[in-house]
């Protein structure tokens, strides 16, 4: 039987069209948040099973890849659970282990630590356009700054980034998790359903307000707290304005300084804009993690149709290492998203090295050869990149293969 050619379901081969781009990415994000001072880190792609399922990483922790004990460890005739064959676990995002990295090694690292960190996590999720069982995540991190400095500034340095990257027109949406509960309580939702009433509202892009109203109440909210829950949404509009309204309508359900402070971030993020972008207040953006705890961003793009990045404060994260609790506010793009959109846009990575070829007729003479590679040694000495290989009978046919992946020089050599 012959082995199997195609990749394992979710995963996918990447071809050299598309890890040009992904490599252009890649160094746009490594410059532009360079520049912020984001310092590059790295972190194992194995973590603690016990760390991903904390009952921080809301629906992904039932999307982790276990892995089994190995050795002596592993001691199947007295497992009982799946919790007995399993240790460890292939990360689902960059957050957790960045939280664990940073309670490890805190006392080596400078504070506020401003951490960049990028690599593939997993999740055996279901695959759809732009989302994979294997993909690559960027993100950011402030740790250790309490104020929305740390909020402005990732604004600031992700915009920049996608407007290096030709994306314009796009909206940061955003939120605060103090602003959602405030919503929930002045309806009369009571605080130990909150989890319930979020995870229902953030299915509002999929089944809309009327649908939103039917789940609340078939999971047995009463029709008074959903019909005024609803009617907060359609009461506030997506600017500043919107908040300050809101914050009228709620009294003192809501703290004022919360306001403020989601206030002070989107006026800070419209004076600071290098490109063309909007920001807008959406109470109803919730974000899966339940370890959010104060403000909630993504970025959306109609080209998309959805989300392409996101994240938000997770002040308490850190202290279930430490005991300790440490500020902490992220941001992950969606690399597999952003490549994909460059991709269908019939992206060109600007000021790309020229890319010369050398033809070798078959026959040549051994030193004939030898001249012609000391010439694409010097060649590639002065900064360009020679490929070196022997004509094929259809060289019209190479020639416009080596056309179409970028050689505009192609030099025959002959016998």
């Amino acid at each position: 039987m012959p082995l199997k050619k195609n990749p394992v379901t979710g995963m996918k081969d990447i071809l050299p069209r598309e890890m040009e781009i992904r490599n252009y990415v890649i160094r746009q994000i490594q410059e532009t948040y360079g520049t912020f001072g984001y310092t590059p880190i790295e972190t194992p792609c194995v973590e603690h099973i016990e760390n991903l399922c904390s009952k921080q990483g809301g629906d992904n922790e039932k999307l982790i890849f276990k892995i089994m004990k190995r050795g002596e460890k592993l001691k199947l005739s007295e497992a009982s659970s799946e919790a007995d064959l399993t240790d460890s676990g292939l990360r689902y995002d960059l957050t957790v282990p960045l939280a664990r990295y940073y309670s490890n090694n805190a006392n080596d690292l400078p504070s506020p630590f401003k951490a960049l960190q990028m690599g593939s996590v997993w999740r055996a999720d279901r695959p759809q356009r732009g989302r994979f069982r294997q993909f690559m995540q960027c993100d950011i991190d402030i740790l250790g700054e309490p104020g929305n400095l740390a909020e402005i500034e990732l604004i600031q340095a992700i915009t920049t980034l996608l407007g290096k990257l030709g994306f314009h027109d796009f909206t940061i949406r955003i939120n605060d998790r103090r602003i959602l509960k405030a919503m929930a309580a002045h309806c009369g939702f009571p605080e130990e359903s909150f989890e319930t009433v979020f995870i229902i509202l953030d299915k509002m892009d999929k089944i809309g307000m009327d649908g939103v109203a039917d789940e609340l109440k078939e999971s047995g909210f009463s029709e008074d707290s959903v019909q005024e829950y609803l009617g907060l949404f359609r009461a506030v509009s997506d600017d500043t304005d919107g908040i300050r309204r809101l914050c009228e309508i709620l009294g003192s359900d809501l703290d004022p300084k919360a306001a403020q402070w989601l206030i002070d971030i989107m006026e800070a993020s419209d004076v600071l804009k290098s490109c063309a972008f909007r920001t807008a207040f959406d109470p109803t953006l919730v974000r899966g993690m339940s370890y959010y705890t104060g403000t909630i961003f993504e970025v959306s793009m109609d080209e998309f149709g959805g989300s392409v990045g996101g994240g938000g404060r997770y002040d308490h994260m850190i202290g279930r290492f430490t005991g300790t609790e440490t500020p902490a506010c992220g941001f992950s793009i969606g690399f597999e998203r952003i490549v994909m959109l460059l991709l269908e846009n019939g992206f060109t990575i600007p000021e790309q090295k020229e890319k010369t070829a050398f033809l070798l007729e078959k026959g040549m003479a051994a030193a004939d050869v030898r001249s012609a590679m000391e010439e694409a040694a010097s060649m590639r000495s002065g900064g360009k990149q020679v490929l070196v290989v022997n004509a094929k009978k259809n060289k019209k046919f190479q020639k416009e293969q080596l056309t179409a992946d970028g050689y505009t020089d192609i030099r025959e050599f002959f016998k």
